[in-house]
């Protein structure tokens, strides 16, 4: 009876240590993951927008690989005012954790919420749009990071949503803030095997620009006046310029035939 005593406290006991070493694991990896996640935008991120950029606190399941990341905010680019360009209230993400220790990113899931923009216009130039060029400049660059096999890091984002967004136009006592319509996409990177995360900045940029725009033009058209038509101009000109900047066509609209009275 003596052994038999002896075996359950052992086997109690040992159940108690892995318990205890199971829960430790646990909260090792979910502040090892959240840093990993904080510490990749804060050293890659200036690079790939050429500016301030900030991620205060991060933190994701090591199990179910969903997290938070907040106070993420991107500073405008040189030659703009000093304010930010843009801050994401809340940035809620399913990945599957393991993957961040690999060179290939899997998110399944990025929903932000409550995104700020500030659009400054200087005629067909725009803080967003230059943020949107320092982008795209850096994908060519060759300090792209790499996983520790040397290898570059590849992401894949299967479903973004933006919601609850607005944007601030103009600065100071005379800006004007409007909300801005939702945006998804899906599959951001998925044919391509994964794309590098300036690609991947520059591909939701891309749609969030157009968004901003169109939110300035629309809000702007409201408002009348002579201050909004001179804004709805401006907005439309900077439109334009993006739609080059995108690939788009640069030449006019074919005229069409004036019809018979």
């Amino acid at each position: 009876m003596l052994p038999a005593l002896l075996m359950k406290k052992t086997l109690g006991g040992l159940l108690i240590v892995i318990l205890v070493l199971g829960v430790g694991l646990y909260l090792v990896l979910h502040y090892f993951l959240g840093s990993i996640a904080k510490a990749g935008v804060n050293k890659f991120g200036p690079g790939i927008t050429q500016t301030k950029v900030e991620l205060q606190d991060a933190k994701i399941s090591p199990i179910s690989g969903t997290g938070t990341l907040t106070g993420f905010t991107v500073g405008n680019p040189v030659g703009w005012s000093t304010a930010d360009a843009f801050r994401l209230g809340r940035i809620h993400l399913n990945i599957e954790p393991m993957s961040l220790f690999k060179d290939h990113i899997v998110i399944n899931e990025l929903i932000i919420e409550q995104p700020e923009f500030n659009y400054e216009t200087k005629i067909v130039a725009s803080n967003v749009g230059d943020l949107l060029k320092n982008i795209e400049a850096s994908g060519t660059k060759k300090n792209q990071p790499t996983s520790e096999q040397g290898k570059p890091i590849k992401m894949v984002i299967k479903k973004l949503r933006l919601e609850g967004g607005k944007v601030t136009v103009g600065m100071g006592p005379t800006s004007i803030p409007l909300p801005m319509p939702p945006l998804v996409m899906s599959d951001i990177g998925v044919a391509e095997g994964g794309i590098t995360p300036a690609q991947v900045a520059y591909a939701i940029m891309a749609n969030v620009m157009t968004n901003v725009v169109a939110a300035t033009t629309g809000g702007m058209s409201q408002l009348g006046g002579t201050s909004g038509a001179a804004a709805v101009e401006t907005a439309k000109q900077a439109g334009e310029a993006i739609k080059g900047l995108f690939g788009g066509s640069k030449k006019p609209a074919a005229p069409q035939p004036t019809p018979a009275k």
